[in-house]
């Protein structure tokens, strides 16, 4: 799979569907032909509702499915759209402004953003809360911290390569996976760099199953929310709207766990004021 963060997301969904005796369909499908795609679940009778994952910025497939009329969900928010549906979401940009006042209260005032795509929604609202986070204190937003792309570890690792080679290096990270996470702490200890003691990282976790983030103490502070349980939560949403088509939407919005691990501390007596 593509993101590996489906995994644990459709075992969690695969659960709920098994005990109601409903059977998952996995549908990738690109840009130019959703439109077909999703008339012909509805004309077909293929599916009996969708969960759309991946919300973008102003997402038209949202208004598409409303349109058709197919019972749907979505894993997300969508910005700029008019459309009452039903979601369920992480409350992005208040865990990154948390996270951001959390490093900000360690004395960091260089932190860089290593963050997802943002043309996608959760991306968007992540750097929004960055942003709070450094306006509140008055502290200057600087442009050459900020990275943006798919998360995987090579990204982390390649931007976090990027950053440390300027010439005022940031002092803490704050991540969007996991899994790039990964990756800029390789590029750290490849630099001879401690997590907690030369530098901070914070990163968004997932809690996924194959990725446990420490035992007793975390390796990471992070702040959490399971996908998982995300998984479960919305496939009871669209079995309950297949059920009873028409209730009205329903919004659920998740606040996040913010955990304490090793790669946090004070930022270095030696650092660089902003």
């Amino acid at each position: 799979m593509v993101n590996p963060i489906f995994g644990d997301f459709i075992a969690g969904a695969g659960e709920v569907y098994a005990r109601n005796n409903y059977e998952m369909v996995l549908s990738i499908v690109d840009d130019a032909n959703e439109e077909k795609v999703y008339r012909a679940f509805k004309t077909r009778g293929t599916v009996d509702g969708v969960i759309l994952h991946g919300p973008k910025m102003n997402d038209s497939r949202i208004a598409l499915l409303d349109k058709i009329g197919l019972p749907f969900v979505v894993h997300g928010r969508a910005s700029g759209i008019d459309v009452n549906y039903s979601w369920l979401d992480v409350n992005n940009r208040s865990a990154f402004r948390r996270a951001t006042y959390f490093l900000l209260d360690l004395g960091h005032v260089r932190i860089a953003l290593i963050n997802g795509l943002e043309t996608m929604d959760f991306a968007h609202r992540r750097r929004s809360g960055y942003e709070d986070a450094l306006s509140a204190r008055g502290v200057k937003l600087e442009t050459a911290l900020l990275r943006s792309n798919d998360m995987t570890e090579e990204f982390g690792y390649a931007s976090t390569v990027e950053i440390l080679d300027q010439s005022r290096p940031p002092t803490a990270f704050l991540v969007s996976s996991i899994i790039s996470a990964l990756g800029v702490r390789r590029a750290l200890e490849e630099r001879g760099l401690q997590m907690g003691r030369d530098i901070s990282v914070i990163t968004y976790d997932d809690g996924l199953s194959y990725l446990a983030n420490g035992a007793v103490v975390p390796t990471f502070t992070a702040t959490r929310s399971s996908v998982r349980v995300a998984g479960r939560a919305l496939s009871e949403m669209l079995l309950a709207q297949i059920n009873d088509p028409d209730a009205p939407p329903q919004h659920h919005l998740l606040e996040v766990k913010l955990t304490v691990g090793r790669s946090t501390g004070p930022a270095p007596a030696t650092a660089a004021p902003a």
